[in-house]
């Protein structure tokens, strides 16, 4: 009786293992293969985890430029720390299974599932069925290390090609950057009509920060090479100013512009709703009034940006308070957004 027991114990056992390796193969494929914003709850554990520990760290600081230089590590420990817990628990899968088939302890079976899995073969047995399992721990080793090298050349090209539109926006818009300082560049010339192909250029820039970040979710936590850039408040300046195109200027705008803007909202909102359920914080459609009014500029804010645009000899609407009344209803349709973004990016303010 108490062999057949401890003999079903090493057969649940070596399933358990079995469940646990296939797991976490599948974790890695969702991740790195699957062309979609899958939610992997492994992956979830690691990044909170690691989170956890900058966050304490950016805690004990008390500038911005010191918080930013501690959080820029983040994102690069955190996906260095993704495979090494893969490994981890391919190694323990693994040594559960080797446990279950045989192998006398769990110390001997720890050893030859790490011998295994770094293809060291210090460890080696001559048994058919043991081997098999070597074998494949460690192909799957290889596999896991394979999909990071090759997921990396793609995430370090959609973060340069996001950076460099960052950085025009940022020489675009004066100093400090605003979406005032933005219309009064676009609109040099007095013309608001000849500037679809730079609408259009931000469009792209959008739609790709919704198919990436999402995508690659690591990626939004991947901080500009400037401290005082971001990509969370580039994307704020871009709406921003075609929300002050389209109330507070007295001037025609194209169907690009509309397009630039609903592209914004939906690549910036795709984003936060990804996040904002795993940060447990509270969904758009629950918020009340005043904290929805909260995430966006106030009146006071807008009549600082209403005088700058008069300064610049930009062409007004005749009634600010109408102005002002149709910046916040469009805001509101990304200000949430960019708010929570914001907060867990820990962007710089404008």
């Amino acid at each position: 009786m108490r062999e057949a027991l401890f003999l079903l114990l090493r057969l649940l056992t070596g399933l358990g293992g079995a469940v646990l390796v296939i797991i976490t193969l599948s974790a890695a494929i969702r991740s790195f293969v699957l062309p979609r914003n899958e939610s992997v709850r492994l992956n979830i554990f690691v990044f909170g985890g690691v989170r956890g520990l900058f966050d304490f760290a950016a805690r004990r600081v008390n500038t911005y430029a010191q918080r930013d230089r501690i959080m820029a590590h983040y994102a690069p420990v955190a996906l260095v720390a993704l495979p090494i817990g893969w490994l981890a628990l391919v190694c323990f899968g693994y040594t559960a299974i080797y446990w279950a088939l045989g192998i006398e302890t769990w110390t001997l079976s720890y050893q030859l599932s790490g011998s295994s899995l770094l293809t060291l073969g210090t460890t080696p047995d001559k048994r058919l069925i043991i081997n098999i399992f070597n074998y494949s721990e460690a192909t799957l080793g290889l596999l896991l290390l394979t999909l990071l090298l090759s997921y990396l050349p793609t995430l370090y090209q959609a973060f340069s090609r996001r950076e460099v539109v960052v950085a025009q926006l940022d020489l675009r818009a004066g100093q400090p950057a605003s979406a005032a300082g933005l219309l009064a560049w676009l609109g040099h010339d007095g013309d608001f009509g000849n500037d679809n192909a730079q609408w259009l250029a931000w469009e792209h820039w959008l739609v790709e920060i919704d198919e990436s970040h999402s995508s690659l979710p690591v990626l939004a936590f991947f901080r500009s090479p400037q401290a005082g850039r971001s990509w969370v408040t580039a994307a704020g300046l871009v709406l921003d100013t075609a929300n002050l195109l389209f109330s507070a200027l007295d001037v025609p705008h194209s169907r690009q512009v509309e397009l630039t803007f609903a592209a914004g909202c939906l690549a910036l909102n795709r984003v936060y709703r990804y996040f904002d359920h795993k940060a447990e914080t509270t969904p758009v459609e629950l918020r009340t009034e005043a904290e929805q009014a909260a995430a966006g500029p106030g009146r006071a804010e807008f009549a600082q940006t209403w005088l700058a645009l008069g300064e610049a000899n930009l062409p007004l609407r005749a009634d600010e308070e109408v102005a002002w009344q149709h910046y916040h209803e469009r805001r509101a349709r990304y200000a949430p957004a960019l708010e929570f973004l914001s907060k867990l990016l820990m962007a710089p303010s404008r």
